[in-house]
This record gives C-alpha cells, structure tokens and sequence, in this order.
C-alpha cells in the first residue's frame, strides 16, 4: 500500500470529521504557554512574573500529562479528556481574569500552573486510538499504523506552527487576553468533542482486560523517554537562542516565524516517513535521525545573522519529526497494550520537561554568551540523543523487531 494510499485508508476508517477535531483540538496548548508569557509580562510589567507563569504551565502540563494517561488507560478516555478540556478551558479564562484583577503574582502563577495540569495531551491521545481504529485492517494494519504515527507527527508539529502564529496575529490585532480566550473557547469546544467522538470508546473497548496492569517504565521505555527528553531541550534551547540573536539584530518580530521555520521541515518529513521501506526499522531510523541531529545542528554554534538562521533551522526541521515518529512508535510497541495512553503521554511529558529544561538552561548560558551559548545547548542536546541512540542500538532493534501490539 503506497504512503498516498495508507493516508486516505486512515482518513476514510477515522472520518474527516474526527481528523479535524483532533488537530484543532491540539492547537490551544500550543498557544497557552506564549499567551501566558505575554499576558503575565503585560499585566505585571515583569518578564520573570511572566516566565515563570509560563513555565508553571509548562511544567504541570508535563507532568499532569501521564497522570491523565494513566486514568484514561484505566475509565476509557471520554470522561478524563472531557473533564480535562472544561477544567483546562475554564482555568485559561480565570488566569486572564486574574491577570487583570491585578491579583498577588503567586495566585496568577499558581492559576496558570492549575490551567496546565487540567489541558488534555491530545496529540498523544490521538495516537493510542488509530490500533483500535484500524484493528479489522488485518493485512494492512503495520502500514496502516504507521502512516497513523506519520500524520500524528507531522500534525503535532503543524500545530506548534499555526498555534503560535495564530496567537501572534490575534496579539497584534487586538490582545494577548482575546488570544488566551480564543484558545479557551477551542478547548472547551474542540476538545470536548475529542472527549465525545465515537473513536474514544474504541481505546477502552480494545483493551483485552480491564484490570490488567502490565510493567510501563522497562529499561528499554526509560531509553525512550530519555530521548524525547533530549528532543525537549533541543526545542526550548533553539528558541531560545532564536530569540536572543534576532532581537540582538533588532529583528525580534522574526523570532516566531524563524522557530516556525523548524515546524514546517519537520511537517514535510513526517508526512514522508511512511514512504520509507519496511526493512529499515525504527531502531535504525532512531540512529539515522539523531546523528543527523547532531551533524545539522552544529552549523548554529557559526550562525550569527537571521538569514543563515532561517536556513539552518529549516534544514534541521527535517530530521526532527522522524527522530519523534520513531521514538512514539517504539514506545507504542513498548507499553503494554492496556497502558499505551500512559506511554504516549510519558513521552509527551518527557519532552515538555526537556523543552523548560533547555529554555532555563539556554537562558542563563545567552546572559553570558550570547545566542552561542543558547546554541551550545541544541548541540550538546543532539550529541547526546546521537550517543544514546548509537549505545542503545541493540535494545532498540530488538524491540522494533518483536512486531506491534495484537
């Protein structure tokens, strides 16, 4: 079955409809944490009253995440994500309300810590319905799955493209409050009716035993998570060291669409993954794709204008969503079957803590070094998950090889 074809089988089995909530759904945590940033900064006069709500946001989300995961592998995802989308929803509008009450600052960042543990994880949700989705696909069901994992990937890169630039033009129009209750609306709407689609049922239905409980956290999972957690820090560090070189250039304006820059290569691979052979397994493809990290990411440590930037980044973004497919699909065949919600929202929550990890740490290396030293991080990052990838190599292909979930 050619890629063209496994993408129109998906569309066709899920619907159109449901492909459409559940990237719309997702595009609200991509632009609650910029909100924050910029809501808090305006109604405080502080940058660090607003980076640190942002970063509360981040951080809970995170780790709410799996939390979340687990609860839905356990009662089925329509009550979790439904409560999760109105409590999330809601807690975006109190933080807008309390931002202008001109309230004590640690009741804004402790709302808008609250607001990021109650928003659902959709793109990770989304990934555990496509096996159930696709179950009576027999003969088809390994491409099937993994043209799933492709379009989930580019879909969650797509969303951190137009979910910010959505925020940015909503900021300029009119307000950092009408973009933070747009993204509200979107949740309480769009993530709701993830909750309520027919295709949640299925994620609880296909569970072979309710009561299970299968071992999650095995050496060869905690590999995985240490590689989205890597993946993390080359984000936030990138965006980071975005920010620092072009607001020195006096371009701040193109920080957004120059990090947008990353999103859209990394759109175009992951659409691409499910065109690769079969024989190349997502072992390999783990190695293949972080040393191409590590060996497109060192032109940054030379990279001193906007224009090489835009360039450098947008050839990175290319290797980013088959580093990220690979590893969920791993981690998909990893988990137990009864607990593949709470795998695919560990990696999640692993990759948002690397993202706080590598913006904080990114930050404190640019006060002193300048956008190098907010490079630095990316690089180290990528040596890193090239390291690991290239040590684990064994334990990857063995689980690659050990065939999907029935």
């Amino acid at each position: 079955m050619s890629p063209l074809a496994s993408y129109r089988r998906l569309f066709s089995l899920a619907g159109p409809l449901y492909v459409a909530i559940a990237f719309i759904g997702r595009l609200p945590l991509a632009m609650a944490q910029m909100g924050t940033l910029l809501l808090v900064a305006e109604t405080t006069g502080s940058y660090g009253t607003g980076g640190a709500a942002a970063g509360a946001l981040a951080v809970t989300n995170a780790i709410g995440a799996p939390i979340a995961g687990a609860l839905a592998d356990r009662v089925g995802q329509r009550p979790v994500v439904f409560v999760q989308s109105v409590l999330g929803g809601l807690g975006l509008i109190a933080l807008v309300v309390l931002a202008h009450a001109q309230v004590t600052p640690w009741i804004v960042i402790l709302t808008a810590a609250l607001a990021g543990a109650a928003m659902p994880q959709i793109g990770p949700l989304a990934r555990v319905r496509w096996r159930p989705i696709t179950r009576n696909q027999k003969h088809h069901q390994p491409r099937l799955m993994e043209a799933a994992f492709s379009y989930e990937g580019a879909a969650d890169e797509a969303s951190f493209v137009l979910g910010p630039a959505l925020l940015g033009l909503v900021v300029v129009l009119a307000s950092p409050e009408l973009a933070l209750l747009i993204a509200a609306a979107i949740l309480l709407v769009f993530g709701c009716a993830f909750a309520l689609h027919p295709t949640a049922r299925l994620t609880h239905a296909h569970r072979p035993d309710a009561a299970a409980t299968g071992r999650l956290v095995t050496g060869t999972f905690a590999i995985l998570l240490v590689a989205q957690l890597l993946i993390g820090v080359v984000f936030g560090s990138i965006q980071t060291g975005t920010t620092v070189l072009t607001t020195d250039a006096g371009q701040s304006g193109l920080a957004g669409l120059v990090h947008a820059c990353l999103g859209v290569g990394s759109v175009i691979a992951g659409l691409a993954v499910a065109a690769l052979p079969a024989r190349f397994g997502y072992g390999s493809r783990v190695l293949v794709a972080a040393l191409g990290l590590a060996l497109l990411s060192l032109p940054l440590l030379v990279t001193d204008t906007v224009p090489q930037l835009f360039a450098v980044v947008l050839v990175l973004g290319f290797v980013v969503a088959p580093y990220m497919i690979s590893v969920f699909m791993l981690g998909e065949r990893a988990a137990p079957v009864e607990r593949v919600g709470a795998a695919m929202t560990l990696l999640a929550g692993a990759t948002g803590l690397g993202y706080a990890l590598g913006s904080a740490t990114a930050g404190r290396l640019a006060d002193m070094h300048g956008h190098p030293g907010a490079f630095a991080v990316t690089v180290g990052a990528a040596l890193t998950a090239a390291a690991l990838a290239t040590a684990s190599q064994p334990a990857l292909r063995r689980l690659a090889s050990g065939g999907a979930h029935p």
